[in-house]
C-alpha cells in the first residue's frame, strides 16, 4: 500500500493562503510591480494578421540537439555558473530578439512551485507560472547576456509564491483578447528523467500527442534524454504556417551552434540562418535577370536610345500635348537645336542646368536638350513657393536657367534661355545629333525630395541607372502602338519613368493638363485618348471608373498598393503592376506582376542589375518572414545628396564585400557572400521577403508607431478599412495629444455608414488596440503636389469635429468616466462609448459594479452593464435610481437581454456554473443582427435574495421569464455546462407543457453525476484544481475563489452553492462547512 501523505491539496491551499498574506504579499507584489512596469508587447512576425480574439488552435512541431551539442550546452552552463535552463532561456530570448528587434524581452515560463519537503510527494497541481523580463539593451555578447538572465531568473525564483492569475489583477494589463496577458511566449526545460513505463507481458512505447491547442503564440518544451535535448514547439496556426515554425527550430539550432562557437560575440553577429535559407537570401534571390552589357554600352544613356527611336521611327508620334502632335524625328530636331544652343552657353559634362516650365512639349524638349548637350537637370515647379525654388536655386548654384516668358521665378544672375522668346534663335541652330554628349557616369538630373530637416535635399543621379531603367520597362511590354500617359508633375522622379517607359516602346508620351490630374477630369482624358498605359499612385487609381477599355497596363507606384486597387482593376485583357522605389535608387527598384487578389500586394523581386537586401538594426541578413529594414544596391543607386556630404554618408553605406554578415565566415563553414556594389542605399522602409522570393513592403520606418506598448502598422488598419464596401479610400493618423488613433475615411459615392459601424466591422477584423478611437468623414483626402496622401494636412484636422465622441458632462457621468479609465486602463472614454468595445470583460465588470457600489453607495446587479453599456445609459440608470427612495424588489428578471433586437425567433441561453452570463456576450455579438439573443441569470447571485436550489424550479422560474419575451413555441434554447442541464429541463416542461421546442443546444454539458456523492475534501480539490488549471476566463475571474477575505464573500457563497446543485459537491454541504474550509 502507498504511504500516507502528510497533508493534503487542500491543506496546502489554506496554509498558502494563511501565509501569502500582510507583509510576505507585499513584498512579492512590489517585486512583480517594479520588474514588470510598463511591460511591452512581443511584436513577433506572423503569417497572419492577429485575429480580435485568441482561439486556441494550435499546432506542434519537433525539435532534436544532438548529444554533442547538449553536452557543450551544459558544459558551458557549468563553467559561466548557470543551469541549463538559463542558457537555453538566453538563447530564446537571443532569437526573439533578432526576430523582433525589441531589447526588451518576457518570457513565461512554468515552475513547479513545490518548494517545500511535504510538497514533494503530494499529488496535486501546484505549477506556477513565472515572467521573467531580461534587458538586451546594448548588443550584449552572449556571455555577458546568461549573467543577465541568470540575476532574472533566481530573482524570479525568489518571488515564485503569488499566483500568476493575482500577479495579472494586480498589474491590470491593457486588456487585449487577442492576446495571452503579461506575456505571449513561453519555454520550459523538463530536467527529470522520463522513465520508460514497463507492464507485464505488456510492450508500451511512448507517442507524442498533438492537443490542437495553445494559449500563447508559441510555447517551447524541452526535456533530457539519453541521446540529447529534444523538444516540442506548440504553435497557434492562426498566426503561423508549418514552414515559418520550422525555419524558427533550424534558427535555433543555428543559434546554439553560434553560440558554442563564439560565446563572446554580440548578439547581433551570432548566426540564424541556415545554409540553405542563406544561399536563398543572399545569393538566388539576389541575382536577378541581368540587362546585357552590350546593350547598356550601345545605349549608355536614355537619349542615346531616343536618338535610336528617332532614327528607326521617325515620323511615329513622340509627343502629344492638347492640340500639339511632335514626332519622334521633330522632337529629336527640337532637343538637338536647343541642345546646340545650350553647349554654346557652357552645358557640358556634370553642369547643372534649371528647368522651369510649365507643362508642355518644350518640357520634354528641354530634358533631351540638357541630356543631349551633356549636362543635368534640375526640375524646378513654378507652382512652388518662392522661398523653396530660391533655396534650390542657391544650393545648385545654377548659371543657366531654362524657362518661360510669363515664369514667375526669379532670374536675377542667371542666364536664361526663354523658349517662347528665344526659339527663333535657338531654332538657327544644327538639328543634328551632338557629338560631344554625356556619358554613363555623368550626372544626368538632381531631384529634390522632402527633408527632416525642413530643407529639401537633392539627389544626384547619373545616366548609368537611368539607361537601366529604360531597358528593365522591356517587362511591360509596350510597343510603338501604344500610349503613355504622363502624369507625374516634372518635379518628381515618376516624371522620368514615365518619359522612359514612352522612348523605349517607341509609343506616344500624352501629357496631361495640370486640371485633368485627378477624378473624372483624369478619366475623361484617359478615355477620350485612348490611354493604354498609366503609372499612378493608388490614391489617384481610386478617383477614376474601371470604364476605360483602351487601358491594359496599369503600374501601382508611389504608395502602398492595397488588394482592393488589384481586384478593382484586373481584367481579362489588363495587367497590373506594383513598382517600387526611392529617388535615391533611380525611381524603380523592384517589380511585381500581380495576377491574383491577395491580402498584402507585394513589391516583387529586383529589377536588372539591382540588389536587394533586408537588414536588422545591425545591418545583418534577416530570415525570411522576418521584417528588416530594405537595402538597394546596383547601378541604379545615385551618387548621394548634394552638398550634403553628412547625410550621404549616413544613407549611403558603404560595404566590405565580406562584411555585410559575419554569419558569412568561412571559418565558420558559412559560404562567403560577395556583394555585387559595395555602395548601398539605406532606404527608412521596412519590408521582408515571403518563402516564394517576392518582398513585401512594410511601410515606412517613421510609419511604424508605438502606441500603449504596441507596435503599430498604420497601413494594416488602412487596409481594413478599405475592405469595408462604403470606404473607398482611408488614412489613419496618430494623434499627438492624448495618443490616440484616427481614421480619416472616403466614402464611395451613394454609400455611407456610421463610426460606431466602422469601428465594430474593424473589430471584427483587427485586435482592439488597432482599433481608432474617432473616424471623420471627409469628402477626399489631402494630396501632395506628386499624389500621396498628406498626413501633415491630415493632423491638423480637429478629430472630434465629424464623430461621435461626447465628454462627460454630468457630475455622474464624469465620475463614471473616471472609473472607467482606471479599470480599462484607457487615456479618457466619451459617454457613448461601450464598456465591452473598450476592453471590459466579466472580471472587470464585476470590479466596476464594486466600484460604483461604493462611490454611489447603489448595489446594481452586474448584468446591469448589459442593459446600460455606456456612460450616457449607465449614469441615467443611476441618477433614475438615486431618485427613487425604495426602488421595487420586483424589479428584477432573470432575463438579460444581450441583443434585444431582431425580427427572428429569440434564442434564450441559461447560465453556466458560475452564474454569470458574461460568456455569451462574444457569442450574441457573432450571430446575424436579426437574432434577438437574452441570457438568463438566477437569483441570488447578487447574495441579497435567496437563490433556488433545484434545478426544476430554476427550468420553472426561466420559463416563465422567457414566456414574458415570447408567450409560445416553438422556442429556441441553449447553455453551456451547467447551463446545458437546466435547459434541457426547461425543454422536458416545455414539452410537457404542450409546446414544442426547435433547438436545444447543449454546449460541454456534463451527464449527471450518480448518486455516489464525493466527499467535501474531494469536491473541494476538484474546485481548486479547476481553478488552477483551467485555460478558460474562469482562471482569472474566479480562480481565487476560496481565498477570498470574509468581508468580500457573500458573493462568492452563491457561487460555491452553484457547485453544489451541479453535485460537483454533495447535496448535504451548507454554507456553515465552507466557512470552516474556506
Amino acid at each position: 500500500s502507498l504511504p500516507d501523505l502528510p497533508i493534503q491539496y487542500a491543506d496546502f491551499a489554506h496554509w498558502q493562503r494563511e501565509w501569502l498574506q500582510g507583509h510576505v504579499l507585499e513584498t512579492q507584489r512590489a517585486y512583480w510591480r517594479s520588474q514588470l512596469q510598463d511591460l511591452p508587447v512581443l511584436d513577433l512576425p506572423t503569417d497572419y494578421p492577429r485575429s480580435p480574439s485568441q482561439t486556441y488552435r494550435g499546432a506542434v512541431q519537433a525539435i532534436v540537439l544532438s548529444q554533442p551539442l547538449t553536452a557543450a550546452l551544459e558544459t558551458l552552463s557549468q563553467q559561466e555558473g548557470v543551469s541549463l535552463f538559463m542558457v537555453l532561456l538566453a538563447a530564446f530570448q537571443t532569437l526573439l530578439y533578432r526576430y523582433t528587434g525589441q531589447t526588451d524581452i518576457v518570457v513565461g515560463s512554468p515552475i513547479a512551485n513545490r518548494n517545500r519537503s511535504k510538497l514533494e510527494n503530494l499529488i496535486g497541481f501546484f505549477v506556477n507560472s513565472l515572467v521573467l523580463r531580461t534587458n538586451l539593451d546594448g548588443n550584449p555578447t552572449f556571455r555577458v547576456l546568461l549573467h543577465r538572465v541568470r540575476e532574472v531568473t533566481l530573482s524570479a525564483y525568489a518571488h515564485q509564491d503569488l499566483p500568476f492569475e493575482k500577479l495579472v489583477q494586480d498589474l491590470h494589463p491593457q486588456r487585449d483578447l487577442s492576446r495571452h496577458p503579461l506575456f505571449q511566449v513561453a519555454i520550459a526545460l523538463q530536467n527529470t528523467p522520463i522513465e520508460a513505463l514497463k507492464l507485464p507481458e505488456l510492450t508500451l512505447e511512448r507517442f507524442d500527442v498533438e492537443i490542437g491547442t495553445t494559449r500563447l503564440d508559441l510555447e517551447f518544451h524541452l526535456w533530457q534524454s539519453p541521446t540529447g535535448l529534444r523538444g516540442q514547439i506548440t504553435y497557434s496556426t492562426d498566426l503561423f504556417e508549418p514552414a515559418t515554425i520550422a525555419r524558427f527550430l533550424g534558427h535555433f539550432q543555428t543559434l546554439l551552434d553560434g553560440i558554442i562557437q563564439q560565446p563572446d560575440s554580440p548578439l547581433s553577429d551570432l548566426p540564424i540562418l541556415t545554409a540553405p535559407e542563406r544561399q536563398q537570401l543572399l545569393i538566388e534571390w539576389n541575382q536577378p535577370a541581368q540587362t546585357s552589357d552590350l546593350r547598356l554600352q550601345t545605349f549608355p544613356c536614355l537619349h542615346h536610345l531616343f536618338e535610336h527611336q528617332a532614327n528607326q521611327t521617325p515620323e511615329a508620334i513622340a509627343l502629344v500635348f492638347e492640340t500639339v502632335q511632335l514626332t519622334y524625328a521633330e522632337l529629336n530636331a527640337r532637343s538637338n537645336q536647343l541642345a546646340d544652343y545650350l553647349q554654346q552657353l557652357g552645358v557640358g559634362p556634370e553642369v547643372l542646368v534649371g528647368v522651369c516650365l510649365e507643362p508642355s512639349p518644350n518640357v520634354i524638349a528641354a530634358i533631351l536638350a540638357v541630356w543631349k548637350a551633356g549636362g543635368a537637370y534640375v526640375p524646378l515647379d513654378p507652382a512652388y513657393p518662392q522661398e523653396r525654388l530660391t533655396f534650390m536655386l542657391e544650393d545648385t548654384q545654377l548659371s543657366i536657367l531654362i524657362t518661360q516668358a510669363d515664369g514667375t521665378i526669379a532670374t536675377a544672375g542667371l542666364q536664361t534661355v526663354c523658349l517662347d522668346r528665344d526659339w527663333h534663335a535657338i531654332a538657327q541652330h544644327s538639328p543634328a545629333n551632338p557629338k560631344r554628349t554625356a556619358a554613363a557616369d555623368n550626372l544626368a538630373y538632381v531631384i529634390y525630395t522632402s527633408g527632416s530637416t525642413g530643407q529639401p535635399k537633392g539627389v544626384l543621379i547619373e545616366h548609368r541607372g537611368l539607361a537601366n531603367l529604360a531597358q528593365a520597362q522591356d517587362v511591360f511590354r509596350l510597343k510603338p502602338s501604344d500610349r503613355v500617359l504622363q502624369f507625374a508633375s516634372l518635379s518628381f522622379d515618376a516624371s522620368i519613368f514615365e518619359i522612359a517607359m514612352a522612348i523605349q516602346a517607341g509609343a506616344a508620351l500624352y501629357l496631361a493638363q495640370k486640371d485633368a490630374r485627378m477624378g473624372a477630369a483624369l478619366d475623361a482624358f484617359l478615355r477620350n485618348n485612348a490611354i493604354t498605359a498609366v503609372t499612378l499612385p493608388p490614391t489617384v487609381l481610386r478617383s477614376l471608373t474601371e470604364n476605360l477599355p483602351a487601358l491594359h497596363t496599369i503600374i501601382s507606384a508611389g504608395e502602398s498598393c492595397s488588394s482592393e486597387i488589384v481586384d478593382r482593376w484586373l481584367a481579362p485583357n489588363r495587367r497590373v503592376f506594383n513598382a517600387y522605389g526611392p529617388t535615391e535608387a533611380t525611381v524603380w527598384s523592384t517589380i511585381a506582376l500581380l495576377q491574383t487578389r491577395d491580402t498584402q500586394p507585394t513589391i516583387g523581386r529586383a529589377i536588372p542589375n539591382t540588389h536587394i537586401y533586408i537588414l536588422d538594426a545591425h545591418r545583418q541578413p534577416v530570415p525570411i518572414g522576418v521584417p528588416g529594414e530594405l537595402y538597394i544596391g546596383g547601378i541604379g543607386v545615385a551618387r548621394g545628396y548634394l552638398n550634403r556630404p553628412d547625410l550621404t554618408a549616413e544613407r549611403f553605406i558603404t560595404v566590405e564585400c565580406s562584411s555585410l554578415n559575419s554569419e558569412l565566415d568561412d571559418a565558420d563553414s558559412h559560404s562567403k557572400f560577395k556583394i555585387q556594389h559595395s555602395k548601398l542605399y539605406k532606404t527608412g522602409d521596412r519590408a521582408r521577403y515571403r518563402p516564394d522570393g517576392t518582398i513585401e513592403f512594410l511601410g515606412r520606418t517613421d510609419e511604424q508607431i508605438k502606441l500603449r506598448g504596441y507596435r503599430v502598422e498604420l497601413g494594416e488598419i488602412e487596409a481594413a478599412l478599405v475592405q469595408h464596401p462604403a470606404v473607398r479610400e482611408a488614412a489613419i493618423v496618430l494623434s499627438a495629444e492624448n495618443p490616440h488613433l484616427v481614421a480619416y475615411v472616403v466614402f464611395h459615392s451613394n454609400h455611407s455608414s456610421t463610426t460606431q459601424e466602422l469601428r465594430g466591422y474593424l473589430q471584427a477584423k483587427l485586435p482592439a488596440y488597432l482599433i481608432p478611437s474617432a473616424v471623420v468623414v471627409l469628402e477626399s483626402l489631402p494630396l501632395t503636389p506628386n499624389g500621396k496622401v498628406d498626413r501633415t494636412a491630415l493632423r491638423r484636422q480637429n478629430p472630434r469635429s465629424t464623430t461621435e465622441w461626447v465628454a462627460p458632462q454630468t457630475p455622474t457621468e464624469k465620475k463614471l468616466a473616471e472609473l472607467w479609465t482606471q479599470l480599462l486602463n484607457v487615456e479618457s472614454v466619451g459617454v457613448t462609448d461601450h464598456f465591452f468595445e473598450l476592453g471590459g470583460d466579466s472580471l472587470l465588470a464585476v470590479r466596476l459594479i464594486d466600484r460604483i457600489a461604493q462611490q454611489f453607495q447603489q448595489s446594481l446587479p452586474v448584468s446591469t452593464l448589459f442593459l446600460a453599456p455606456t456612460i450616457a445609459q449607465l449614469a441615467t440608470l443611476l441618477d433614475q435610481t438615486a431618485a427613487c427612495s425604495t426602488p421595487a424588489a420586483s424589479s428584477w428578471s432573470p432575463l438579460v437581454p444581450l441583443k434585444a433586437k431582431g425580427a427572428t425567433r429569440p434564442f434564450f441561453c441559461i447560465h453556466p456554473i458560475f452564474g454569470t452570463v458574461f460568456p455569451y456576450w462574444e457569442l450574441a455579438q457573432q450571430l446575424s443582427e436579426d437574432q434577438p439573443f437574452y441570457a438568463l441569470q438566477p437569483i441570488g447571485l447578487d447574495a441579497k435574495q435567496q437563490p433556488l436550489t433545484r434545478i426544476e424550479d430554476m427550468a420553472a422560474q426561466y420559463i416563465q421569464a422567457v414566456q414574458t419575451i415570447q408567450p409560445r413555441g416553438p422556442y429556441l434554447l441553449g447553455g453551456w455546462s451547467f447551463g446545458g442541464l437546466v435547459a434541457f429541463e426547461m425543454a422536458q416542461q416545455l414539452q410537457q407543457a404542450g409546446e414544442s421546442v426547435a433547438l436545444l443546444a447543449i454546449i460541454d454539458t456534463l451527464a449527471p453525476i450518480p448518486a455516489n456523492q464525493p466527499s467535501l475534501v474531494d469536491a473541494l480539490k476538484f474546485l481548486l484544481t479547476t481553478a488552477v488549471r483551467s485555460s478558460l476566463p474562469f482562471l482569472l475571474d474566479y480562480g481565487s475563489l476560496l481565498a477570498a477575505p470574509r468581508r468580500s464573500r457573500p458573493s462568492w457563497y452563491s457561487r460555491l452553492q452553484w457547485s453544489a446543485i451541479a453535485a460537483l459537491m454533495p447535496e448535504d454541504t451548507r454554507l456553515r462547512m465552507l466557512d470552516e474550509v474556506t
